[in-house]
């Protein structure tokens, strides 16, 4: 069996841009890299199944889906949205889930996707430059959910738009002594979504000129049940804002628990506004941000399969718009 020094000297370049065409490295020239895997072929050199044209025969019908967490609402409902979508197509869908960091490297291993599905979808986990260069160098169609990057598709909302929303509903409602529960940074995961939409909501504050009181800043897990705990020891203080502005709605029905736990009622005594417009939101009545994020699992899953049956297509990054959905949940102050 012939060697890369070897399949160099045919192909009229050096052992070492053969060496990045074969490991399936972005910056070699295209016919460079056809030239390479030809002369590869010929000299009867093993080549990865993914550097080779993939027709109907090789193909998997299988589309991989990484997602951080599956239990937690929005990740669930976005593989929902995927499943619907490749389901309708003729696909398969495969998860790579994990809950540890450790496991993020193995999963993002080269070796772990090789020949087992014709593209990719990453939920919401903004990959490291390595990263990047990994599952692009996969020769697949790659599809970022819930972020944006333009070396490849994606679909997302604005959450930076959708907190100033909600920002801006709660002071047209009268509310200025607000208080915000944000979500547990996760540096392991490099998540933005909490910087995001606290940004947006402080800059509608900061340009109607409302000073922002820093202890009115509650932080939970984006769960029901760490929020309700950070809600009970905030409503031990003697003066209470007008209103909560909760990143999730599940972080929303914990407040929500929690205000009524102190015999307190909403909106009457604290008004209340979530983020997600989460199946249960309506049960509460609460006033949300939605985001439809089965469509966007849809969407993401769309653009692998649209790729897959054209490679000439190119990369899009779609931007789904919020809205404001109100219910009950905000009382109007004058």
């Amino acid at each position: 069996m012939s060697g890369i020094v070897e399949i160099a000297k045919r192909a009229g370049v050096s052992p070492a841009t053969v060496s990045r065409a074969l490991r399936g490295m972005h910056h070699v020239n295209e016919r460079t890299r056809e030239r390479i895997i030809e002369a590869a072929k010929i000299m009867d050199y093993p080549i990865r199944p993914d550097l080779l044209p993939r027709d109907e025969s090789t193909r998997t019908n299988t589309i991989g889906v990484i997602a951080p967490f599956i239990s937690r609402w929005y990740f669930s409902q976005a593989i929902a949205g995927a499943e619907q979508a490749l389901r309708e197509a003729g696909m398969d869908l495969l998860l790579y889930n994990f809950a540890q960091v450790d496991a993020r490297q193995r999963v993002f291993q080269q070796k772990k996707l090789v020949g087992k599905v014709d593209g990719l979808i990453v939920i919401s986990l903004p990959p490291t430059d390595k990263e990047f260069e990994q599952i692009l160098g996969l020769g697949i169609p790659v599809s970022l959910l819930g972020i944006a990057d333009e070396r490849c598709s994606s679909v997302s909302i604005d959450d930076y738009k959708g907190a100033q929303t909600a920002a801006q509903h709660l002071l047209e409602m009268g509310h200025t002594d607000i208080a915000i529960m944000v979500g547990q940074r996760e540096h392991d995961y490099n998540f933005d979504v909490t910087a995001q939409r606290r940004a947006g909501f402080l800059s509608v504050l900061e340009e109607q000129k409302i000073a922002f009181n820093p202890a009115n800043e509650l932080v939970a897990n984006f769960d029901s049940h760490t929020a309700e705990l950070a809600m009970d020891e905030f409503l031990t203080r003697k003066k209470l804002p007008t209103a909560v502005f909760c990143l999730s709605d599940e972080m929303a029905f914990g407040v929500l628990k929690s205000i009524r736990k102190k015999g307190l009622r909403v909106p009457e005594d604290i008004s209340v506004v979530g983020f997600d417009d989460h199946e249960y939101s309506e049960i509460f009545g609460l006033t949300t941000i939605a985001q439809p994020v089965q469509f966007l699992g849809q969407l993401a899953a769309t653009q692998i399969v649209a790729k897959i049956d054209n490679a000439d297509a190119k990369s899009a990054q779609m931007s789904v718009p919020t809205s404001l959905i109100v219910r009950e949940t905000v009382k109007k102050l004058f």
